[in-house]
């Protein structure tokens, strides 16, 4: 995954968990704006989300952060 949205995907946890807590659930389409602007990348975070991780639709922020961290 690249280095860009690694930091998105974490920034955007970061945000989530400080403003709704640790149990905030959130879906891989959290980290793109409500149009398809950047084609690439949503499906890079959607193979890394489904098919990679087989997550389900809604996961923990936490989880999410811990999975982006340890895996570099």
């Amino acid at each position: 995954m690249r280095e860009q949205l690694r930091t998105k995907i974490i920034d955007v946890c970061d945000k989530k968990i400080a403003a709704k807590g640790n149990n905030v659930g959130l879906s891989f389409y959290a980290f793109f704006a409500n149009k398809n602007n950047d084609p690439e990348q949503l499906m890079e975070a959607a193979t890394w989300w489904i098919q990679t991780h087989k997550l389900d639709h809604f996961e923990k922020a936490q989880k999410i952060k811990d999975l982006i961290l340890n895996n570099q």
